[in-house]
């Protein structure tokens, strides 16, 4: 064999091996690269569901494994600090159910003392604004009790079949002496046959009670109040409009939020707390309901109460 061809098998060779080695390293960085893939998948995956899954490696790469470590050192830390945050936020919860009860039993003695006393002819006029004020903070005292139950878990509410025709009615006539004083134009659409929604009676009253009180509180500039029953395949809706001065786009987000006032509100006959519509969007939401707002400002303000229908 002549050195021309030892040389030129030798080159043949150390191509192939050249190409060995360049195939293996192109498959090697793809397998990488999908193993890479599929971790980030399986991560945005836990991230969105909020999971207390684990990045699974197969592989056994060190720098992969070290790094699915890492990230799953992460997720158990993340998941720690998610279940401490629950736990403090449930325990500030029954913590604000607990002290407005210990405010809620004196505050209960002390309107006692002051019915008997107007009764046995002490300075009425006096007594009266006492009263007032005293109601007053019993009422707010009520509804941040309300509000607590509601959002620590501890109110119990056990939905059934309800005719939520009867239960508008009522709410509208509870407010119509109100209505009338205030020359206010009603408009209502309540068929005759009857509507029935999962939901609970003392609940559905609460919330038809505070967006009601709510109309009158910041649309009574327009002089109007609308309730509509409405429904389709599936859900139930109660409309419940004003034409007053309606809710900045830029505001509507906060409605719902606890505490949060429009500043007109101070000084209505119905005073709002800023929790009336809070508990209502809660109340809502236990019923596996939901009130969303549609508001152009100075023209009309609708809130729609969605409910499950029933329909055996």
């Amino acid at each position: 064999m002549s050195d021309k061809t030892i040389i030129f098998f030798l080159a043949v060779v150390v191509c192939l091996l050249f190409l060995v080695v360049l195939y293996q390293r192109f498959i090697f960085g793809r397998g990488i690269q999908a193993k890479i893939k599929r971790m980030n998948k399986k991560l945005e995956e836990i991230l969105e569901t909020g999971s207390d899954e684990k990045v699974m490696v197969f592989t056994d790469n060190p720098v992969l494994m070290e790094l699915g470590g890492q990230i799953n050192r992460l997720l158990i830390d993340r998941q720690k600090i998610r279940a401490d945050f629950k736990r403090e936020e449930i325990s500030s919860k029954k913590m604000l159910a607990n002290i407005s009860h210990d405010i809620k039993t004196p505050l209960t003695v002390i309107l006692g003392y002051l019915e008997i006393m107007r009764l046995n002819h002490a300075d009425n006029e006096m007594l009266k604004k006492v009263e007032t004020k005293a109601n007053q903070v019993m009422n707010l005292i009520n509804q941040f009790f309300t509000l607590a139950k509601l959002e620590s878990g501890d109110t119990n509410i056990n939905l059934g079949k309800v005719n939520i025709n009867e239960i508008c009615r009522e709410n509208v006539l509870e407010f119509y002496d109100i209505l009338l004083q205030k020359d206010f134009d009603v408009d209502l659409f309540i068929p005759e046959t009857a509507i029935f929604v999962q939901g609970e009676k003392e609940a559905l009253q609460r919330i038809l009670y505070n967006l009601l009180s709510n109309v009158i509180r910041y649309g009574s500039d327009g002089k109007y109040l609308g309730v509509f029953l409405r429904q389709d395949k599936s859900n139930v809706y109660i409309d419940v409009v004003d034409k007053g001065k309606g809710i900045e786009q830029e505001f509507a987000s906060n409605v719902f939020d606890r505490l949060y006032t429009m500043e007109d509100s101070r000084n209505r006959e119905i005073q709002g707390n800023g929790l009336g519509l809070t508990i209502a969007k809660n109340l809502a939401k236990q019923l596996e309901g939901d009130i969303f707002l549609d508001s152009i400002a100075n023209v009309k303000t609708t809130f729609t109460v969605s409910l499950k229908k029933i329909t055996y």
